[in-house]
C-alpha cells in the first residue's frame, strides 16, 4: 500500500505543479519538454532497459501515437487545469478508465458482467456532473473541452500502453524507454517552433521546473508499476486505490489550497465517480 500512497502523491503533485506554474509565469510547454527528458533519464536508470531487443517485429504503431499523444495530452491537462482548476481535471482523468474498459470488451473480448456494466453507466454520469458548471458568459462556456479532450486522450493511452503490454517480445520497460524518447523529441519540436516562430525564451526557470515536474511524473508511474509487483494477485486494489486517492486529495487540495468552487452537482459527481470505481472493483473481485 505504501507504493500506492507514492503515486498517488506524485499524481496529485504534477497537478499540483502545473497549478502553481501558471501563477509564476512558468512556461508549461518548455517544462513539460523538460519533463520528458527527466522521465526519460529516470528510466534509464531505474531499468536500465536493453535497447537492443528493439527491431522490426517490436509495436512501432503503438510507440509513435504514444509518443505524440504524451506531451500534447499533457499540455491539454495544463490547460484544463488553468481553465477548470485540479479536482475536475484529476477527475476527467481518472475516469478516462472507462474508455480501457470498454475497450477491454470491445478490442480484447473480454467478458464484461452485468455489474460492470452498472458500474460504467454510473461512471459516465458522472462525467456531466462533476464537469458540469453554471453558465457564464464569455468563452469560458467552452472550457469543458479540455477536460473531454484529457478524458480521451488518457483513456487512448491506457488502451495503447495495453496493446504493448500484450507484447511478449519486447519487455515492457524497454518500449517505456523508446516511447518516452519519441515523447521527448516531439516536446522538442514543439518547443524549438515556439522559439523560431513565435519568439519564446528559452529559460533555466522553465527548465528547472520541468525537471522537478518530471521526477514527480516518472514517480507516479514507477511506484504505480511497483505496486502492481508487490499485490501481483490484487491489481483492481492498486486500480481501485490509485483512483480513490486522485479524486479524493486532489479535491481536498482543489478546494482548500486553490479556493477551487465546487458545486453540490460536482460533489454528487465525486460521489458517483467512487461508486462507480467501487462497483467495477466488487465485480472484479467477486466475478458478478
Amino acid at each position: 500500500m505504501l507504493y500506492i500512497l507514492l503515486s498517488i502523491c506524485c499524481s496529485v503533485s504534477v497537478a499540483i505543479l502545473l497549478k502553481i506554474a501558471r501563477r509564476h509565469e512558468i512556461n508549461i510547454q518548455q517544462s513539460i519538454n523538460w519533463n520528458y527528458l527527466a522521465a526519460l533519464i529516470l528510466c534509464f536508470v531505474s531499468y536500465y532497459p536493453d535497447v537492443s531487443v528493439i527491431n522490426n517485429s517490436a509495436p512501432w504503431k503503438f510507440y509513435f501515437p504514444l509518443s505524440v499523444l504524451l506531451p500534447t495530452i499533457f499540455l491539454f491537462m495544463a490547460a484544463s487545469i488553468k481553465n477548470i482548476g485540479i479536482v475536475k481535471t484529476d477527475i476527467a482523468q481518472r475516469l478516462s478508465l472507462f474508455i480501457p474498459i470498454l475497450a477491454a470488451y470491445f478490442i480484447f473480448h473480454e467478458n464484461i458482467s452485468l455489474m460492470k456494466f452498472i458500474g460504467i453507466g454510473i461512471g459516465f454520469t458522472a462525467i456531466f456532473l462533476t464537469l458540469s458548471r453554471k453558465s457564464e458568459p464569455s468563452d469560458e462556456n467552452k472550457n469543458w473541452i479540455f477536460p473531454l479532450i484529457v478524458l480521451l486522450g488518457f483513456g487512448i493511452i491506457d488502451v495503447l500502453f495495453k496493446q504493448i503490454a500484450l507484447s511478449k517480445e519486447i519487455p515492457f520497460t524497454t518500449s517505456l524507454f523508446f516511447i518516452l524518447c519519441g515523447a521527448f523529441c516531439i516536446a522538442s519540436l514543439i518547443t524549438a517552433y515556439s522559439v523560431i516562430f513565435k519568439k519564446r525564451n528559452l529559460s533555466w526557470r522553465n527548465f528547472f521546473f520541468g525537471i522537478i515536474l518530471g521526477i514527480f511524473n516518472f514517480g507516479n508511474i514507477l511506484f504505480y508499476l511497483k505496486a502492481h509487483k508487490a499485490l501481483a494477485d490484487s491489481p483492481s486494489t492498486v486500480f481501485a486505490a490509485m483512483n480513490f486517492g486522485v479524486i479524493s486529495i486532489g479535491t481536498i487540495i482543489g478546494v482548500t489550497a486553490f479556493n477551487e468552487k465546487i458545486t453540490k452537482i460536482n460533489y454528487i459527481g465525486i460521489a458517483f465517480a467512487l461508486l462507480a470505481v467501487i462497483i467495477i472493483t466488487l465485480s472484479q473481485l467477486y466475478g458478478y
